[in-house]
């Protein structure tokens, strides 16, 4: 993907990544902490994250192909590099979005069937907590991590692109 009703696709892309990957980091978090936010968000939340996975190797893509239509500079490869290191926080997000939505899952089907009134209520408990709070904490990790790195790529981007594009003071239209 190259160009986008004549702008650089990237240009336009990037603002997917940037709205979706922290929102879906947020749901992740929310659901793995509270089960209610997980029941609300149903599927939503594992289809929230593969769009999210699927739009940054497009963005990438995107941004690849700019990067060879435009002047060599280090602020442009340093952009460049770390916006390489996106695709693996969006896969952990999306990972972690679907075990959130099996495990959610999993519980209300058996919530519905009766089958966990049948089990002792502390070998449940006892299972299932240590495992809600791994994939919490995880959730927590992997979330923060996604953020702070679109941040970080985001702020490079802006750098990159406006470095030496505006004036810091104003015209005065004439």
């Amino acid at each position: 993907m190259s160009l986008i009703n004549g702008l650089p696709a990237h240009i336009l892309l990037v603002h997917v990544v940037v709205v979706l990957v922290p929102l879906t980091a947020l749901a992740l978090v929310a659901a793995a902490v509270w089960p209610r936010a997980a029941r609300r968000l149903g599927p939503l939340l594992p289809v929230l994250a593969l769009v999210s996975l699927v739009s940054v190797p497009l963005t990438t893509e995107a941004g690849e192909w700019l990067e060879r239509h435009v002047d060599s500079d280090a602020l442009v490869r340093r952009h460049a590099e770390l916006g390489d290191g996106l695709l693996p926080w969006a896969l952990g997000l999306f990972v972690l979005a679907m075990v959130v939505w099996w495990a959610t899952r999993k519980t209300a089907a058996a919530a519905v069937t009766g089958t966990a009134q049948t089990a002792p209520a502390s070998t449940g408990r006892w299972t299932a907590m240590p495992v809600r709070i791994a994939v919490a904490v995880l959730s927590l990790a992997v979330a923060t991590g996604a953020v702070i790195d679109v941040y970080r790529i985001g702020d490079s981007g802006a750098k990159a692109a406006w470095h030496d594009g505006y004036s810091k003071t104003a015209n005065d239209g004439s």
